[in-house]
């Protein structure tokens, strides 16, 4: 079966073919690249009896284990498990394969060399946020910069955007995924566009000052810190005419929160303004968008690339596949990438809608679609959250609540200790920012009651702040995501800083060797060797357990990734 059109009609295929062809295209990566290539999954295949040529429909997934972040995640007893998760290339394998052969004697050594070089040879570098771990790397090669930009792009095309409009990147200066998804998207489409780094780079008023002077058609970044630009801006008398889309990633958003931003962009002088999200997460490298014009009229969902990726939605208790159109977990398999792979990773989000084939009703593609709302569930574990006053708490339903109310601007839910005494009772306090002039013991009766017929809560205490504080409050500007929900009792997880551990990882484990060679050159002699070079480093180099070089013996270009991940 010919999986091309997979990808040349990646937007208008039935589900019935688009299954068969994601089933062949899956089974020859983990073939020819997976389980020959990747440590963890060739063991993890042997150990389960389970090789690539057994998998007939996707439903046989199912007899696979699921991959965790706990599986990432480093150990005293294992401190560089990622490393286990790389595509590594074996030389002997590459040169048996009848397509360098032919290229070799086609178009020379060198030429094929060259080619395995991008294919494999790690180059790039993004992280997890490590808000409740350590930061876990992703290694990207030239052939995943390429997915990248692809990516990125069709996010692009199905937000609606057009190459004559500009563009402002929001998103934080950092090795994570929706900054480069954003560059690297942006170029591949063509847009105009500059970015700001956030709030840590050039503050509030330089993220100001720079759309007065660019006025841009598109505003691109996470939904907390875009609240607060375009209410600083509404505050200073800003005129934004132009604006004509809010792209929203980073953070689930509730639509009162999007109501709020459409709100704010009227202020400013651009009544109408569509506003979209994305979805996306690290161990995938790449993220999903909603289509154009769809707020308020359809529900879209996030579209899904059927040619680069597969999602299934399990039952989050048993870990089993869920039946067609029921919510579930959300579990991610790529069809296609080099370095850092994951398969059937479970992200622990929770999506209580349903997974469809059918085609959108806003823009048209028959591409899988994720319908409904999605909690963060790894969130919530991160924070310790359990039974709050004898009473299980669902944290993702109460931030859709108060996001949702009309006369709250900004919030933030504290839990404490009464006294900050450890033996006391929990306290829970919620800090709001109202809006449009409502009345605080009206709006204080409103919250309390909300709260209570969500989730049987009352808050001890309900405290009204300023913007300024609020923005103070939450780290707008200064963490890369802000905290909105904040942990004080004692022995919680600290929220503006990576956890400290006893099992750091170390710079060497987040950075592959920059010269590191071509995987066909890692020692031996073959047909396909290259002209000899004067890089030493071996592929197998980027897995190495020597200890890391001083950050003092690094150039500045090596330096900063390692500096930007601790």
């Amino acid at each position: 079966m010919n999986t091309n059109l997979l990808t040349t009609q990646w937007h208008t295929l039935p589900e019935a073919t688009v299954r068969r062809l994601q089933t062949e295209k899956l089974r020859r990566y983990l073939r020819d690249v997976v389980v020959p290539f990747s440590p963890h999954y060739r063991a993890l295949f042997h150990e389960h009896g389970f090789a690539p040529d057994d998998l007939r429909t996707l439903e046989d997934l199912d007899c696979l284990p699921l991959t965790s972040k706990l599986d990432l995640s480093s150990t005293p007893e294992h401190p560089n498990r990622i490393r286990d998760f790389l595509v590594l290339p074996d030389k002997k394998i590459l040169a048996r394969r009848p397509a360098n052969i032919l290229g070799a004697l086609i178009h020379g050594r060198e030429h094929v060399r060259r080619a395995l070089d991008a294919e494999f040879r790690p180059v790039f570098m993004t992280s997890t946020t490590g808000r409740s771990a350590e930061p876990i790397p992703f290694l990207f090669t030239r052939y995943d910069l390429d997915h990248l930009a692809l990516t990125g792009k069709r996010v692009f095309e199905i937000c609606g955007a057009a190459p004559d409009l500009r563009l402002l990147n929001l998103f934080p200066f950092a090795p994570h995924l929706a900054f480069w998804q954003t560059h690297y998207g942006g170029v591949a489409f063509g847009v105009f566009q500059t970015s700001t780094g956030g709030g840590k780079v050039m503050g509030t008023d330089g993220n100001l000052r720079l759309i007065r002077k660019l006025k841009p058609d598109i505003l691109i970044g996470m939904p907390t810190f875009l609240y607060h630009v375009l209410h600083q801006a509404a505050a200073e008398g800003v005129r934004l005419e132009t604006l004509r889309r809010l792209v929203l990633g980073g953070e689930k958003v509730p639509d009162g929160m999007k109501r709020k931003l459409v709100n704010l962009a009227a202020e400013l002088g651009s009544p109408g303004l569509d506003i979209v999200s994305t979805y996306g997460f690290t161990e995938a490298r790449m993220a999903w968008g909603e289509c154009a014009n769809s707020f308020g009229k359809h529900e879209t969902g996030f579209h899904l690339y059927p040619d680069l990726g597969l999602v299934e939605l399990i039952d989050p208790k048993t870990g089993r596949l869920v039946p067609p159109g029921q919510p579930g977990e959300i579990v991610f398999t790529p069809l296609d990438g080099r370095g850092t792979v994951v398969i059937r990773y479970r992200t622990g989000d929770y999506l209580d809608g349903r997974l469809t084939y059918e085609r959108c009703p806003g823009c048209g593609r028959t591409v899988p679609r994720l319908l409904g709302n999605i909690s963060r569930s790894t969130e919530i574990k991160s924070l310790n959250f359990g039974k709050l006053k004898g009473t299980l708490v669902d944290f993702n339903q109460l931030e859709h609540v108060l996001d949702n109310v009309d006369d709250v601007g900004s919030w933030q839910l504290e839990l404490r200790k009464h006294h900050d005494d450890p033996l006391e009772v929990d306290e829970l306090i919620l800090h709001v920012q109202k809006i449009n002039g409502t009345d605080e013991a009206r709006l204080t009766h409103d919250l309390r009651a909300r709260l209570y017929n969500t989730a049987e809560l009352h808050p001890n205490r309900i405290e009204f702040h300023s913007a300024e504080e609020l923005r103070r409050r939450q780290g707008v500007g200064v963490q890369l995501k802000e905290s909105k929900i904040l942990d004080n009792r004692p022995g919680a997880v600290p929220q503006t800083s990576p956890p400290a551990s006893s099992h750091s990882v170390s710079p060497h484990a987040l950075t592959p060797v920059p010269q590191a060679s071509s995987p066909a050159s890692s020692g031996g002699v073959s047909p396909l060797d290259p002209i000899p070079t004067n890089r030493t480093a071996t592929a197998t180099q980027i897995v190495s357990t020597n200890p890391a070089p001083a950050l003092s013996n690094l150039t500045t270009t090596q330096r900063e990734p390692l500096e930007a991940a601790k």
